[in-house]
């Protein structure tokens, strides 16, 4: 088979996590378009809200060299970044609600600029805008998504991968985010893998570290899910089992018109309920 990019299935973690949890889900959040606009919609929501103001705050330090990262300045990036997700813009029902997210925030920033670790160490950057590789040419799929922090290691020439966690609950043992990360990181650049980390900055001064998936496993439990969506794409089979469950009831509302627009995201129209 020729490989095509623009006719692959293009699938990352929140695509896949989107689909395990309703597959009319994953068709309104990653296929639909909105026919006046052209463009994918989403529901904007605090706790979102506030994990991009956080991770786009730290993550801009990756992209400087290690003496020129100011982590003093830090506190100033995020409120700026802020500023893109005040009000409506983040789903915020009130001043008194946004406050407190933000203050909760300005501590997730203060803990990195009190431990700032891994930041103020040496950083890989993957040259692509969007990581991605071929998980399998033969059934057209991709694998891509974007890894929070890479961390290079110069004693083993290796890097270590670091995910933010701006949440007040620990990740899913069972959850697919590290493994799907291990096989995009070690697809996407030169280097191996050989540590794996979650850093809930809400509560640690410090990464902590998790089990390094193994591969061939990590490889073969993706592939099992990827097939599904593929194949439940292909035959147009993307319904909710239950006809209207919680975790897509909001983007109905929205479709249906019940929602209110307060921006766009890229390729994205943003709404709140």
């Amino acid at each position: 088979m020729v490989r095509d990019k623009f006719s692959a299935t293009w699938l990352s973690h929140s695509s896949i996590n989107d689909y395990l949890k309703c597959p009319r889900l994953y068709y309104l959040r990653h296929i639909y378009k909105d026919p006046k606009t052209g463009r994918k919609i989403t529901r904007i929501q605090p706790p979102l809200a506030l994990g991009q103001a956080v991770h786009t705050s730290i993550e801009a330090l990756a992209k400087l060299p290690v003496e020129e990262r100011k982590i003093n300045e830090l506190l100033n990036i995020y409120e700026k970044n802020w500023e893109k997700i005040s009000g409506k813009k983040g789903g915020f029902k009130d001043s008194l609600q946004e406050e407190e997210y933000k203050e909760r925030g300005r501590r997730m920033i203060k803990r990195v600029i009190s431990n700032p670790g891994p930041v103020l160490r040496k950083a890989i950057r993957i040259r692509q805008d969007l990581p991605y590789y071929w998980l399998s040419e033969e059934d057209n799929i991709i694998l891509c998504g974007k890894i929070d922090w890479l961390e290079y290691d110069t004693d083993s020439d290796s890097v270590y991968i670091i995910d933010f966690k701006t949440g007040k609950n620990d990740e899913d043992p069972d959850s697919m985010q590290l493994p799907i990360y291990y096989l995009i990181t070690a697809n996407t650049q030169t280097k191996p893998v050989k540590k794996i980390f979650y850093w809930y900055l809400d509560r640690d001064d410090n990464p902590v570290e998790m089990p390094l998936p193994d591969f061939k496993e990590a490889e073969k439990r993706i592939l099992d899910v990827a097939k599904k969506v593929a194949l439940a794409r292909k035959i147009n089979h993307l319904d909710c089992k239950t006809g209207r469950c919680p975790h897509c009831q909001d983007l109905e509302d929205i479709v249906a018109g019940r929602g209110e627009f307060v921006g766009e995201s890229d390729w994205q129209d943003v709404y709140i309920i």
